[in-house]
């Protein structure tokens, strides 16, 4: 790929588009929904306030003088965007520094009562806690007695769809029903499955996307891979912090496993399994700064570079690793995932359900059929389609 991409970068400023709607509309929904989750004091509610009006009205605004990360983030351009509508930067950019500005907005990174607690943990454990989450768990004990083939390809389905249907449905529906998924637009699962042979001896790196009922089958995947010999040792890559609501930091992990561990069946089995394997270093959890950087991967520093590097293979899962696996750019559909992916370093593979207008790798004819079908292009954005691509 040429280091000056020729696909124009997403923007925020078309109203009606998908990014527009998203920081038009999600984004002050965000803001409320934090406003109530805690009792937060006047300097927190007046600061939200202020950010409300500011990211739909006004300009972007830079991080105070003494911000501990106020180096860093002008690195990452803030000094180039401040000043700027927050509709008119690339909208990956102004995405990401919503979310860091409201963590400041709430005091996350203090000093002060306010530090360090995380203003979306009462969704994520409302999701985790849910009544339905033991009877989705307890699919695991149907999975125990198939092949270990059948296991790892539901595991691997169950983790690809995330948080879209219940993992219950994505367990018991089997290895034939997820060949026969309509929503799969690609699937190089079978690329996936030849990079991870049972040698005991590879590395994976998984590059986590939501906590919750997402993160629980990206876990029993890692388990299922380090129990079958898939890999001798695993590295999941969370947020350093708080970020899109959902994503997934170490707390979310621990909160994880031990939902897990407190389950009944085959569920807490895998729970002990992951427990183990984190007390002895073949799982490892890693929160890399960058991590929560407003840019593609391709500009990620050398240090992170070089684990990737290193990897047998690096799958990223969700929808924001996959815009900045590829760049948040206008790409043709047809535009090879393998040229997109080209400058990032080792095999890599996506696991994405598509809920972006950003997509690589697929064909003239089927991106024709899929908007035929559903009368506009809303499969890219709506979480009904998902990808398996894998770039060796």
């Amino acid at each position: 790929m040429p280091d000056t991409p020729s696909a124009p970068v997403v923007l925020g400023n078309e109203p009606g588009s998908f990014p527009h709607s998203v920081l038009a509309e999600r984004h002050p929904a965000v803001i409320r929904q934090v406003r109530d989750a805690f009792p937060y004091g006047p300097r927190q509610l007046d600061a939200l306030d202020a950010l409300l009006a500011e990211c739909t009205d006004g300009v972007v605004e830079p991080l105070p003088a003494d911000a501990h990360d106020r180096d860093r983030w002008a690195e990452w351009g803030l000094d180039d965007h401040a000043g700027r509508s927050w509709f008119d930067v690339p909208w990956l950019w102004s995405e990401s520094y919503f979310y860091r500005r409201l963590l400041d907005a709430v005091g996350y990174f203090g000093p002060g009562p306010w530090q360090g607690i995380d203003p979306f943990r009462p969704f994520k454990l409302a999701e985790l806690d849910a009544p339905e989450t033991d009877g989705e768990l307890a699919a695991l004990d149907d999975l125990a007695d198939r092949p270990a083939e059948e296991r790892a390809q539901a595991l691997l389905h169950g983790s690809l769809w995330g948080n879209r249907a219940d993992l219950g449905f994505r367990l018991s529906a089997g290895v034939q029903a997820a060949r026969t998924t309509p929503g799969l637009v690609a699937d190089d699962s079978a690329a996936l499955w030849s990079l991870l042979p049972r040698s005991g001896t590879g590395t994976l790196c998984l590059v986590a996307d939501n906590a919750g009922r997402e993160l629980v089958p990206d876990l029993l995947l890692v388990a299922h891979l380090l129990a079958e010999g898939h890999v001798g040792r695993a590295v999941l890559h969370v947020k350093p912090y708080p970020y899109y609501v959902s994503d997934a930091t170490t707390a979310d992990v621990v909160d994880a496993v031990r939902r897990l561990t407190a389950a009944p069946g085959a569920a807490a089995a895998y729970g002990r399994r992951l427990w183990s394997a984190l007390a002895d270093g073949r799982l490892q959890v890693r929160a890399h700064p960058f991590s929560c950087a407003p840019l593609p991967y391709a500009d990620m520093p050398d240090d992170l570079r070089e684990d990737f590097a290193a990897a047998t293979v690096t799958v990223l899962k969700g929808d924001l690793n996959y815009r900045r696996l590829v760049g948040d750019r206008h790409w043709p559909a047809g535009t090879p995932f393998a040229e997109a992916t080209a400058r990032f370093p080792g095999p890599v593979a996506a696991l994405r359900t598509l809920k972006s207008d950003v997509v690589t790798g697929v064909d003239a004819d089927t991106e024709a059929a899929l908007t035929e079908a559903a009368g506009d292009e809303r499969w890219r954005t709506g979480g009904t389609h998902a990808l398996i691509q894998v770039r060796p």
